[in-house]
């Protein structure tokens, strides 16, 4: 049997049949890692932490004692997420030999449940970018093709999965970073509501916008891990929410009588033909199943990317003015005073995006902009908000691509900013709203190429999302088997 292949809920099966032990999918997965090793997809491998891991989780389940949901399968965590005695690097050159003090609540979490995290993902810079070819330590490779970017700024997280190095990864999402690579590496990636996830020992890119997810090969997968990463955590984070965690993973896939919204701003012309059509296809799928079709507005859609990189910018700003080479990072060998120390410091280690987001943000918190630019943004973004809760009176759920297109080359867009920044269109607005969503593959382009649909609820119903996404698979798979 072909194991590294198995869907999540599948290997566990096969772990507690056991039909195989934890030590040997774990071996499996590192060879699996070193064999792929030029997708770039991991920064670090823990081969030696994980070993030791799978071990203990074997001797525990020969035992008989009671493990966790995730007991002994391999996990991979994004570089931005503190690990305890690992580096922590954020594919940066500042963190390049940063080891973890402390660890994640959401890794611990993972850890808990007995997980075995066998590596770091590569990333964008501080999660700033959307095609993982502003790392450091140089870009990722799309598995799908490797002629290609793998979406970002979880990039590693989404091509980890997809290249069958573990069976799911954990990546953050600021405006579409768990989604884009989702769409671009054909796998499952699940922003969940502000809120939902801790984000204690996450490296913050834009605090107010941050949220971790998972990246999974099925939406079984995707709700298995949001049911040990999600819930409270107001000791080490106040913007956690205290709501009681569902039992997302045995939620019904019946869908009769519920509304869908279909938005003319997110099916424009700037959307791909092939795009369009596999789209289009599983709207009729979701009416032969009993799902009813409404149109709503969200007028305020287009303004929503100049929203994000107005407030992600501030924010990225002061939270990445702590990295000045003082006290951690890289520090400057020749300076004169302590501000040209900062200056060379910050100069050194930081890479061309994430001076530029840097730049952006001081500017429009300065002051004679921040009225003209950052707080005409704030008002913005509550239209936006009012515009989904608006919208979500008429439906149940909202559908639309998750990129306008498939992945694009690697170096197509890396000259030109605006272009990258493009990409994230269909995304921001999720993040700038708070809500959840989903993006899972419901098709391929004529280049065999994945396409991405997204799935959008109201806040803190992610079950909708997961209905609706396991109605698909399982109708999809029913199709592939006739």
């Amino acid at each position: 049997m072909d194991y590294l292949s198995l869907n999540l809920y599948e290997i566990r099966d096969e772990l507690e049949k056991g039909n195989i032990t934890s030590l040997e999918l774990t071996k499996m997965c590192l060879q699996r890692v070193k064999e792929t090793s030029d997708i770039n997809a991991l920064v670090s491998v823990c081969e030696e932490y994980a070993l030791k891991t799978a071990q203990r989780i074997d001797e525990d389940r020969k035992n008989g004692k009671k493990l966790g949901p995730l007991a002994g399968i391999p996990i991979v965590i994004k570089d931005n997420i503190n690990l305890v005695g690992t580096k922590t690097t954020c594919s940066s050159k500042f963190l390049e030999n940063f080891v973890s003090p402390y660890t994640a609540t959401c890794a611990q979490k993972l850890i808990d449940a007995g997980a075995v995290i066998i590596g770091k993902a590569n990333m964008d810079e501080f999660a700033m970018g959307s095609s993982t070819e502003n790392s450091a330590f140089g870009p990722t490779l799309n598995p799908r093709d490797k002629s290609c970017v793998p979406g970002g700024s979880s990039g590693g997280s989404a091509a980890t999965v997809a290249a069958n190095q573990c069976f799911a990864s954990l990546g953050t999402d600021t405006g579409g970073s768990i989604r884009e690579p989702a769409s671009f590496c054909g796998v499952v990636g699940l922003k969940p509501t502000y809120g939902r996830v801790s984000r204690f020992g996450v490296v913050a890119f834009a605090s107010s916008l941050d949220q971790v997810g998972p990246l999974t090969r099925s939406v079984k997968d995707s709700a298995i891990m949001l049911k040990v990463i999600a819930g409270e955590d107001l000791k080490n984070d106040m913007t956690s929410s205290t709501k009681p965690v569902p039992d997302y993973e045995n939620i019904s896939s019946n869908v009769k009588g519920l509304k869908i919204g279909v938005a003319k701003e997110f099916f424009n012309d700037k959307l791909d033909s092939s795009v369009k059509k596999a789209l289009d296809s599983a709207l009729e799928l979701y009416k032969a199943n009993g799902a009813e079709i409404v149109d709503i507005n969200l007028p305020s859609l287009d303004a929503a990317l100049g929203v994000y990189y107005i407030l992600s910018s501030a924010e990225a700003a002061s939270n990445l003015a702590r990295f000045d080479g003082v006290k951690y990072g890289v520090q400057a060998k020749k300076f004169s005073d302590i501000t040209d120390l900062y200056f060379k410091s910050r100069t050194q280690g930081f890479g061309k995006e994430v001076k530029r987001r840097i730049m952006l943000g001081n500017y429009v918190l300065s002051s004679g902009y921040f009225d003209a630019f950052y707080r005409k943004a704030r008002k913005v973004q509550k239209v936006i908000k009012k515009e989904f809760n608006d919208a979500f009176s008429k439906c149940d759920i909202i559908i639309s691509p998750t990129t306008a297109n498939t992945a694009f080359k690697l170096g197509e867009k890396s000259g030109d900013p605006l272009a990258m920044y493009l990409t994230d269109i269909f995304t921001v607005p999720i993040n700038i709203a708070g809500l959840p969503a989903m993006s899972m593959p419901v098709g391929k382009s004529e280049k065999g190429l994945p396409i991405g649909m997204q799935l959008i609820a109201k806040e803190f119903d992610e079950e909708m999302i997961f209905k609706f996404g396991k109605l698909f698979e399982e109708k999809s798979k029913e199709a592939q088997n006739v």
